[in-house]
């Protein structure tokens, strides 16, 4: 399971629970809490030395994902189909519905209003419509259990950005079809677990997460003004099954009530340190980058006189790019880890 996020730590993933690892034991009986969970990559490479584990994030399709990831096969027999492949067998077959998403983010949109949206081809979007209706209707007639249903949401999101016609997030769509968005969109299964795994989620804003004393605390928050909640607004669409009111070029969702304070660069600072001091766990572990709105030494200076606190730099890696022109002009990303420990 992957794809293009931004902020992703797919790449320094290992190195950041190999740090976790030396220097934090897991017998301490805590959780170890990623609350801006994004796609969970962090998450479940700390569930796999044998942590448990607490995702969060505000975006519900983040939630989604995440806690996929950390499934096993025993949590998700699908007893009612004769298994899991069968299911996903079944979901291939549908026939397409000229549903909300095909209304709203194909080229049919030109019938109902003035901008013509090319996120999806028109086929496509009706099976994007289909397939989530039948996922959707299987959970609230209880054919499907939570877990079941949270992971084939997270098969459709995979099979949707496969197809999906954009640079990289849903901020915008491309003028022209990538050879990718013609193709015929298919859900394929997922890998699973062979031990279950202990964790629990929420979707809620992070200063709403609560912590223990015991816990390793893990945040990854927004470095920069992009706005998740803007940037993947059809994911949040297609896993809440709504027919919100969209606006704009984009089609964007209502999404201020989910904008991050920490992408505003006047108030991050504030913001991110009130946060880390607010938590009840002893080690707060901040994953940060020199291209992010705060400037870590200030942040260092915020946190010492409660506690130790040590700022750990991660490997290189490239920044995101999500256009060609970013691609000629990209910099190298400092990645770093600020380590918070409380007296």
């Amino acid at each position: 399971m992957g794809y293009r996020y931004i902020g992703s730590k797919a790449r320094i993933a290992d190195e950041i629970i190999e740090y976790v690892k030396e220097t934090a034991t897991i017998e301490s009986g805590g959780f170890f809490v990623d609350a801006f969970s994004g796609t969970g990559v962090v998450a479940e490479k700390a569930a796999q030395i044998g942590w448990p584990v607490h995702v969060n994030d505000m975006m519900t399709n983040a939630v989604i994902m995440s806690e996929a990831r950390l499934l096993s096969s025993a949590d998700v027999p699908f007893d009612c189909f004769g298994g899991y492949e069968e299911v996903i067998k079944a979901l291939n077959g549908l026939s397409g519905e000229e549903g909300f998403i095909w209304r709203e983010y194909s080229p049919a949109s030109k019938k109902f209003q003035l901008n013509e949206r090319r996120y999806f081809t028109e086929e496509n979007a009706k099976k994007i419509d289909a397939i989530s209706a039948k996922i959707h209707h299987w959970k609230n007639e209880k054919t499907i259990s939570h877990k079941e249903f949270v992971l084939l949401m997270s098969d459709l999101i995979q099979a949707v950005n496969n197809v999906a016609n954009i640079a990289g997030t849903y901020g915008c769509f491309l003028s022209r079809w990538t050879t990718q968005a013609k193709e015929n969109l298919v859900l394929s299964t997922s890998p699973l677990k062979k031990v279950q795994t202990i964790y629990r989620t929420s979707n809620c804003d992070v200063f709403a997460v609560e912590t223990q004393p015991e816990d390793v605390v893990y945040f990854d928050p927004p470095y920069t003004k992009r706005q998740y909640a803007s940037y993947y607004h059809i994911l949040e669409t297609i896993v809440c099954g709504d027919q919100p009111e969209v606006t704009g070029v984009s089609g964007l969702r209502p999404w201020k009530d989910k904008a991050s304070v920490f992408c505003y660069k006047t108030k991050a600072l504030n913001a991110l340190s009130e946060l880390i001091l607010k938590q009840k766990a002893n080690r707060v572990i901040l994953s940060y980058s020199n291209e992010g709105h705060i400037r870590l030494e200030e942040l260092v200076d915020r946190l010492s006189p409660y506690g130790e606190v040590f700022l750990v730099e991660l490997k290189t890696i490239g920044r995101y790019r999500p256009n060609r022109t970013a691609v000629e002009n990209s910099a190298e990303v400092n990645e770093f880890l600020v380590d918070f420990r409380r007296k």
